[in-house]
């Protein structure tokens, strides 16, 4: 069941729900192999049935911490790129928090569905929509990279309505939901070699077992 929350109500936002904060490769998309600190903030309204990490949904059931805090935590983590994700990290106004990494020397990278308005700025945008909460539409020409998750066949057919929405330079890319990854893999590579401008993402971190 969904939890709901307070949304945003866009005025800045000194604290952020921290559900886990740690330092590891980048297992999906066009970064993978990149070192990153990932920062997941707590809080989720869009409900995907086969999210892995579905304690993140009730944001109050993790700390509030200052934005000093995480971009502390991220500079002394020796990463390069931070990476902000959750639940749905744009439930929240993030203007300033990609403001203080950013003065900090850190690239910000976000992964998002899209569902909620986007704030901050970033230097890479991994834009995920979902079936279950349909995207906005300023994601398709904001987004570095389009990652669509193929649970069934018919998600195919959903992956394409949404890159023809996309800025012409965006990557493409087309990942198998992992509990499904068996049945899907296979159908991924034989569409991606009928259809080339995707290309696969797979969630390596987990063939790998890096946290």
């Amino acid at each position: 069941m969904k939890t709901s929350i307070p949304k945003d109500n866009g005025l800045t936002i000194q604290k952020l729900p921290l559900m886990e904060s740690f330092l590891t490769v980048q297992g999906e998309g066009l970064h993978t192999g990149s070192a990153a600190y990932f920062i997941r903030l707590g809080g989720c309204d869009v409900g995907c049935v086969w999210c892995d990490v579905k304690e993140s949904w009730d944001a109050s059931a993790h700390p509030q911490v200052s934005i000093s805090d995480l971009v502390g935590i991220a500079e002394n983590s020796g990463a390069k790129i931070v990476v902000i994700t959750g639940g749905e990290p744009l439930m929240y106004n993030l203007e300033e928090f990609t403001a203080a990494l950013q003065s900090a020397g850190l690239k910000t990278h976000i992964e998002t569905s899209g569902a909620h308005p986007l704030t901050g700025n970033w230097d890479w945008l991994c834009f995920s929509p979902k079936k279950f909460m349909a995207p906005r539409e300023k994601f398709y020409q904001a987004a570095d990279e389009l990652k669509v998750i193929i649970y069934n066949k018919s998600d195919f057919k959903w992956a394409e309505e949404h890159a023809a929405k996309c800025a012409d330079q965006v990557n493409l890319f087309l990942q198998p939901e992992w509990s499904k990854r068996d049945q899907m893999t296979p159908m991924i590579v034989e569409y991606v070699k009928k259809n080339p401008k995707w290309r696969i993402s797979l969630q390596t971190h987990k063939y790998m077992d890096i946290p």
